[in-house]
């Protein structure tokens, strides 16, 4: 069992102690001191240990030190500030023994009694949380209750270091599953987390997880959308999970004559219309209709806006006041007073963590508006391309061959199905890309000529925002307001360019990757 920590005296001891109370026979425990300057190392010594102290290396680097140390063939994880129930280790290690999973994980739970705010956090989005595929095995498992087998670990040579602080256990995560192996998940395998039990502490974390946004969208695009958004594909489980706003009443599965033996206790996916209510970016699109709403000044008219920007927070305060509704605090029968505060805080940390996890992302260029990519532009008008072959290779596979190299240049691309009329999207951005629709002449010999088609795709919603601020600025400028002139017309012309450059790029990238396959 590896314990990582640094500057952990505050609850370490905790962790000791109910590692010390574990119902099991056979364990060893690592502390890993990653060059602490507090108490930790002295604490750790009090117990029966193996303490190895480092130098500050982060997060990832103490995890590495701790399983090439090991000597069990299994290796659990909980973090400083968590401790485990007394059969922890007894259940992770039963879904080993039935199971060929490589990591099997179980549920963080926030103890009681860690005060008002911890309390409050611990209901609050952007804590450590499990994704599902069934209930026996998971997608991601969280980094303060995991285990692996060593030579999982080893087989992809660990951690990766560069994630110092967060974003390991889910890199490794998704490393594991590349190389075919699959992750366990342990309903019983409880341990028991501290929240973070301040708001100043809370908004760092959540800074923090932002930039490991960042960091796993440089080293993972393919796992991303096209906004910065990553794609789990199953379900997320935990507390301060957002509730989404819904007009249409919930159904009850019953089965005709009511012979389904079952009811669905999954909530249904969040509706297109009311998805942008739980992103971060949604602020950014708060911003922009303050920014128009402010322009009446310069030109009246704009002031129809402000209506659009009180609609835009009100929906934010209800869905963070409907989400923060929901929290059960597992206390005894509470004052309505205090249950009101408990809410007015959850509700503001609902508000709260998407812009700490906003200015994270934007600070280590996770932003919408970045490119997938590198290549030489090409103007993206629709043109015909080919490619001469003394070697036979089935259409299939030279389109997935094509596609590796698009991923390998950065770009992000996606395969058309049975009833597209194009075979690759690559996308430039956000704004805009390219598609590509292909054909192969067999010449005998085994001799081909693979032949393609490739066209601009500019996003709807981006050319409708174009058109708005073309009529906003001649409507302003008829009217002589430059500074709404000015503004209004700088950000058509920007969309414009942006749009096409990553249409640009995006041919650019799709012709490198074609040329990377003459043979």
């Amino acid at each position: 069992m590896i314990v990582c920590s640094y500057n952990g005296e505050r609850t370490i001891r905790d962790t000791l102690d109910a590692i010390a109370r574990l119902d099991y026979l056979n364990y060893e425990v690592i502390v890993v001191d990653d060059g602490s300057t507090d108490a930790t190392a002295d604490i750790a010594s009090d117990y029966e240990v193996r303490l190895i102290s480092t130098e500050n290396r982060g997060l990832s680097s103490a995890r590495n030190t701790g399983w090439q140390e090991a000597k069990g063939e299994i290796v659990a994880y909980i973090d400083d500030d968590a401790y485990p129930d007394s059969h922890w280790l007894s259940y992770i290690a039963s879904g080993f023994g039935s199971s060929n999973h490589q990591g099997i994980g179980g549920p963080n739970l926030a103890p009681p009694g860690d005060g008002f705010i911890a309390d409050c956090v611990a209901h609050a989005p952007g804590g450590p949380v499990h994704v599902l595929i069934s209930d026996r095995e998971a997608e991601h498992i969280p980094g303060c209750n995991m285990a692996f087998r060593r030579d999982a670990l080893q087989a992809i040579a660990g951690f990766d270091s560069q994630f110092r602080v967060a974003g390991d256990d889910v890199d490794v995560c998704w490393r594991l599953q590349k190389n075919r192996g699959t992750l366990g998940y342990q309903a019983a395998a409880v341990v028991w987390h501290h929240r973070r039990n301040s708001i100043r502490t809370y908004w760092r974390q959540q800074v923090g997880y932002g930039k490991a946004e960042a960091m796993l969208a440089d080293k993972w695009p393919e796992k991303y959308n096209v906004a910065g958004h990553l794609s789990w594909k199953g379900r997320l489980y935990g507390t301060g999970l957002y509730i989404p706003l819904r007009f249409s009443r919930q159904r009850i599965y019953q089965g005709l004559w009511g012979l389904a033996p079952f009811q669905s206790v999954y909530e249904p996916a969040t509706s297109t219309l009311f998805s942008p209510l739980l992103m971060p970016e949604w602020y950014l699109i708060v911003a922009f209709l303050a920014v128009l709403s402010g322009l009446g000044y310069s030109w009246a008219p704009l002031f129809y806006f402000g209506p659009l920007l009180i609609a835009a927070l009100t929906m934010s305060l209800i869905q963070a006041g409907l989400s923060a509704s929901k929290a059960n605090f597992m206390f005894k029968p509470i004052p309505p007073a205090d249950k009101l505060r408990r809410w007015g805080l959850t509700t503001f940390l609902h508000l709260m963590q998407p812009a700490a996890r906003l200015y994270g992302r934007l600070r280590h260029g996770l932003t919408p508006w970045r490119h997938h990519g590198t290549g030489r532009l090409i103007l993206p008008w629709q043109r015909n391309l080919s490619l001469w072959s003394e070697h036979w290779q089935s259409p299939r596979r030279r389109l997935e061959h094509i596609e590796g190299a698009i991923r390998g240049l950065g770009g992000m691309v996606l395969r058309g199905n049975d009833y597209d009329r194009w075979d690759l999207d690559i996308r430039g951005g956000l704004f805009g890309g390219v598609r590509v629709l292909s054909v192969t002449e067999e010449h005998g010999a085994g001799k081909q000529r693979f032949k393609c088609r490739l066209w601009p795709k500019c996003s709807l919603t981006w050319i409708l925002m174009i058109f708005l601020a073309v009529a906003l600025t001649t409507g302003s400028y008829l009217n002589e307001a430059w500074i709404a002139v000015f503004i209004l017309g700088s950000i058509g012309i920007v969309l414009t360019a942006r749009m096409m450059f990553e249409c640009s790029m995006a041919a650019g990238i799709f012709n490198r990757a074609l040329g990377m396959r003459r043979e």
